[in-house]
């Protein structure tokens, strides 16, 4: 549509779609709602994929999930009012699991505001303790701009969910091309691959490197942020026994020579340097407690917040895994550790003779422990698993050995039954 001048105009939800194609989105999740119509119309203008479901909090859970499939921001957009908070749980899944996506929420028009129109909620009042953004789109001119925000936001330190709300009347009006703020792709955001203090890094390349018993856990982080190849080079490179956990798991080939599955404990309680990456000390990790309380604890997250919280440390380094992990590595010197490798191999045979019975049990009903077992016997090399709830996953973990980067997919620390 033009003016008398043949100015070009625009709609505010063809700028949210301009906004999430300049973001690289490619498909959205959503179920139709009135106050959401026009980001549809500008979805087809832009060629990014429309996928209907029949339940919000589908949509909001099918965003998660394909971030988590292709490190890129995952987006769900939902109408106003139920379709927000349907939606809710989805959004808070994301936020504990540490999942970039952004959802799009429908409201009734400001005109409107506050006086009781159909659906109108405090929608970002609820969503505030559960995304790192949530704002409210104020004008037709920062439809896109306010999306690039909000996608900014995701990636601001650890990942998370953003969450929008645009009003009726704003994403309906048309405004001239020229008064829209509209952020160019690749160029409102920098790169988030920061580094860790320079100092900080030498000191864990030196603390690793003369330890003679160190192990790594390597948490959900190294795989939202993409950096499996630097963690496998640190892994190799600084010749240490890695345990696997979250969205990390398949970082490693089972049967990979530095790759332990069941002797964690025993490592954790007999290790003289523990370097834990991109997992917080929460209730998975016994909120630090079973760590060897004389072991030098080294801690790398990109999140300030997370490192040190519950537990003291030795030392902690904020930045981004790859960068960071690979930084010390390059700094550090391999050793021989020979015998520590053996000790914990063997108790990793001795670990699986032990549970060997409850793996291939034939009682009836059948145990979830010889599921577990039978179903790690049938994976491919391209299988994705998927542990869907809480008993579910502590009980895969036993035997499902992922073969491959991103090929094991559970809840988080939500607990999220139905994702």
């Amino acid at each position: 549509m033009s003016t008398g001048t043949n100015e070009q105009m625009i709609t505010g939800g063809e700028l949210v779609a301009k906004a999430l194609k300049a973001e690289g989105v490619e498909v959205i999740y959503t179920l139709c709602g009135g106050h959401i119509i026009d980001i549809y119309n500008g979805c087809l203008n832009e060629g990014i994929k429309i996928i209907d479901v029949r339940h919000e909090e589908v949509a909001s859970h099918a965003a998660d999930g394909y971030a988590r499939m292709t490190g890129k921001p995952g987006c769900a957009v939902v109408t106003a009012g139920p379709g927000t908070t349907h939606a809710l749980t989805g959004v808070a899944n994301a936020f504990r699991a540490e999942i970039p996506m952004l959802l799009i929420g429908g409201q009734s028009s400001l005109t409107q505001h506050k006086m009781g129109s159909l659906q109108d909620l405090p929608h970002v009042d609820m969503m505030q303790p559960i995304t790192k953004f949530a704002a409210t789109v104020m004008s037709t001119e920062r439809c896109a701009d306010m999306v690039s925000m909000a996608f900014r936001e995701t990636r601001n330190g650890s990942f998370g969910p953003s969450f929008l709300e645009i009003p009726r009347d704003i994403l309906d009006s048309s405004i001239p091309m020229s008064k829209a703020v509209l952020p160019q792709a690749g160029k409102y955001s920098a790169s988030s691959k920061t580094l860790a203090d320079p100092i900080d890094v030498q000191k864990a390349a030196d603390i690793i490197s003369k330890a003679e018993r160190p192990c790594v856990l390597l948490g959900q982080q190294v795989w939202t942020c993409q950096s499996t190849a630097e963690a496998i080079e640190f892994v190799k490179n600084m010749n240490i026994p890695a345990y696997l956990n979250g969205a990390a798991r398949g970082s490693m080939a089972p049967g990979d020579p530095h790759h332990f599955h069941r002797t964690r404990r025993n490592a954790f309680t007999k290790s003289d340097c523990i370097i834990i990456v991109g997992t917080p000390f929460d209730f998975r990790m016994g909120y630090g407690k079973r760590l060897n309380p004389n072991a030098t604890v080294i801690q790398i997250d990109m999140d300030y917040r997370t490192v040190g919280k519950n537990r003291d440390i030795s030392l902690g380094l904020v930045g981004h895994i790859g960068t960071t992990l690979k930084a010390i590595s390059e700094a550090g010197t391999k050793k021989d550790r020979s015998d520590w490798f053996g000790e914990l191999r063997s108790g990793e045979e001795a670990a699986l003779e032990k549970l060997m019975p409850t793996f291939t049990t034939d009682k009836s009903p059948i145990s979830p422990y010889r599921v577990a077992w039978e179903l790690n016997q049938f994976l491919n090399d391209d299988t994705i698993y998927i542990g869907d709830g809480g008993d579910v996953v502590t009980i895969s973990a036993q035997a499902v050995q992922p073969r491959m980067p991103g090929a094991w997919m559970d809840p988080g620390p939500l607990g999220t039954l139905g994702v």
